[in-house]
């Protein structure tokens, strides 16, 4: 007997623009699309074509005759001591006033406006403005250092910037502003104008003519009323930017219509999620997850959402409390929870009675992603909670789970390591790296890929590069047309998918993926410095680190104990500076060679498995075996 979710399943990769013109009606449209898929031109995907909807709109507008007096969106910061809800008419007013201020800046539908901002209410309002008027958001992480931040710049070319005086983590005030002035001197591309909040967490220098304080405008716009843009379902949308092999990041461009159908499927199908109850995801704007599953897709399902600022073991009053997460479920009645494995690993080490403390009955699920999920992190949190432990497994690329259980359709036992089954609308194969052959036998390892075409919400391409989509996605599998995850992974006889790492020089630190190319790039720039590796190495609290090796240019600086550390320290500062806290590596280690093989390719995976204590495998290919001794001697010298 078929069950119910598997009927779902066939018909969405059978039948699909019948599965998906069911599922457009989860959404408001102002005009109803006249083709539901363009796949003419592959591997590009047009969706809803004809179609003309607002993702605001959605978010927003629609809900208010039904519950516009219940909550929308809790904004909570552990940082500040914080904790303000607002309706969704009260939201409805906040993105209204600040699409008024985006629109005397200058603004207008198309044009781009970076949003930098920490994790507070108006960096939602900011989002939510400009898929109201049409403009293209990109939402850069706060965290990242000014040359992350002028290399967007630079890329999105936005017309305005918005930010804050600071954001802050653990008590520490990080201010914003000096770092965006920095970035912007860096980029060729200046915005004619920056709004900022001012939280009075640090002090602001303002620019003439180009910084505009968002108290003052936004008094002017109390009462502003802005209609929404109805967009075409093929414009775009946002921009959100990916790390890759190479050292330019990747503008991931996705689309209006199909992203808001996306969403609105997947919080019936995947999370159970039911208008009037509340969401929280844990992530942080500044990843995809945030766009997702913070702001569009709760409100899109008539929920509200928790936006919370501070660390998982800080309460309101700024003390340590383990459990403020769970006291948070219980105040606001959350029914599903969104969050990542590090951050479990972190409550791990808290009193096991917190998980008890508070009464959670109201909470149907917990789903985590963003890294592989260990199996005792796992039963920990599920036996800890009492209720399923969701795993889910996807990219910024895709928008929306890939693999996952689809408690919203039919209740699945989770398997302990294995995200779950492919998602309807995701043709998932495992293929063979280089012969492209599909592996049907359970367990056979090879690459996990997406054959087209794409579901809605999927990225449509690369921001102004057609041609990197294609070249980067769609062209590393010999013989076939598909889109590659650069993840290897196996399917066992179940149809459950187990994810075993990267094909690529991408790594995983808590859940936030760095281009190790980035990293690499960031620390040859140091005038001592003739040739470095970076690697992911695995770790128990973030799922991986960087591990950097370096050849120095003067041969004392690896054998003189105090010239390495004063190095060591250098190369550090200047990832930090470059890049963001996020990237630093947690070593850095000298040797006078890297391996590399006789065509002079790096073997970068023989590093790795020297660091994790594993069998580097077959190194026929070794040119000089010294070179892999003398990273072991690194690694072992510690």
């Amino acid at each position: 007997m078929t069950s119910p979710y598997d009927a779902l399943y066939r018909q969405s990769v059978e039948q699909p623009e019948a599965f998906w013109a069911e599922q457009a009606r989860l959404i408001d449209w102002h005009q109803a699309p006249t083709q539901i898929l363009d796949a003419s031109r592959p591997p590009f995907c047009r969706w809803f074509v004809g179609g003309q909807t607002n993702l605001c709109h959605n978010a927003v507008d629609r809900h208010l005759a039904e519950r516009g007096e219940q909550p929308a969106l809790i904004a909570i910061s552990t940082e500040t001591g914080s904790e303000r809800s607002y309706t969704f008419r009260e939201l409805h007013a906040e993105v209204q006033r600040t699409a008024a201020m985006l629109l005397e800046l200058g603004v207008r539908r198309g044009d781009r406006v970076l949003i930098y901002m920490p994790m507070i209410a108006e960096a939602a309002f900011a989002m939510l403005a400009c898929a109201r008027i049409g403009a293209i958001h990109c939402v850069v992480f706060g965290g990242f250092a000014s040359g992350s931040l002028a290399s967007r710049i630079e890329d999105a070319e936005p017309k305005v910037v918005v930010s804050a005086d600071a954001g802050s983590r653990g008590g520490k005030v990080v201010p914003y502003k000096p770092l965006l002035d920095e970035a912007i001197r860096l980029s060729a591309h200046k915005p004619a104008a920056v709004l900022l909040y001012d939280r009075g967490l640090a002090a602001m220098e303002l620019m003439a003519g180009r910084d505009h304080l968002a108290g003052a405008e936004g008094q002017k716009h109390a009462q502003a009323r802005v209609p929404c843009t109805w967009l075409d379902a093929t414009d775009i949308s946002y921009t959100i930017y990916t790390s890759g092999t190479t050292g330019r990041p990747k503008g991931v461009q996705r689309d209006v219509g199909g992203y808001a159908v996306a969403l609105a499927a997947s919080m019936q199908h995947i999370f159970d999620g039911r208008a009037g109850e509340t969401y929280f995801s844990t992530s942080d704007i500044g990843w995809v997850v945030g766009h997702s599953y913070i702001v569009y897709g709760p409100l899109i399902a008539g929920m509200a959402t928790i936006m919370y600022e501070g660390l998982p073991t800080q309460g309101l009053d700024r003390q340590p409390d383990g459990g403020i997460w769970w006291r948070l479920v219980e105040k606001y009645k959350v029914t599903v929870m969104f969050s990542a494995p590090t951050a479990v690993r972190v409550l791990k080490k808290q009193d096991p009675a917190l998980l008890r403390k508070y009464d959670l009955s109201s909470l149907r699920a917990l789903f985590l992603a963003g890294e592989p999920l260990d199996e005792p992190t796992a039963r920990w949190i599920s036996e800890g909670l009492g209720v399923p432990i969701i795993d889910n497994y996807w990219q910024t690329e895709s928008g929306w789970p890939i693999i996952t259980l689809p408690v919203g359709v039919e209740r699945r036992p989770a398997k302990f390591g294995s995200p779950g089954i492919a998602m309807y609308g995701y043709k998932v194969k495992i293929v063979h790296e280089s012969t492209g052959e599909e592996l049907t036998a359970p367990n056979e390892k090879g690459v996990v890929v997406i054959e087209g075409p794409t579901p809605p919400g999927f990225m449509q391409t690369v921001w102004r590069d057609d041609q990197r989509f294609v070249d980067t996605y769609w062209k590393s599998i010999p013989g076939q047309l598909v889109y590659s995850t650069f993840d290897w992974g196996i399917r066992d006889e179940d149809g459950y998918y187990y994810i075993l790492g990267r094909t690529d020089d991408v790594i995983n630190v808590a859940g936030h993926r760095l281009g190790t190319r980035e990293i690499e790039e960031a620390i040859s720039g140091h005038a001592n410095v003739a040739e470095v590796a970076v690697v992911g190495v695995a770790d128990a609290l973030k799922g991986q680190v960087a591990m950097a090796f370096v050849v120095p240019r003067t041969g004392n600086a690896a054998t003189d104990n105090a010239d390495a550390m004063k190095l060591e320290g250098e190369i550090m500062k200047r990832v930090a500076d470059d890049l963001g806290a996020l990237a630093r590596p947690a070593r850095v280690r000298f040797v006078p060679g890297l391996p590399k093989t006789r065509s002079g390719k790096l073997l970068r995976r023989a590093i790795q498995a020297v660091c994790e204590q594993r069998d580097p495998g077959d190194l026929t290919t070794l040119d000089d075996p010294a070179t892999l001794q003398a990273v072991r001697a690194a690694v072992a010298a510690g």
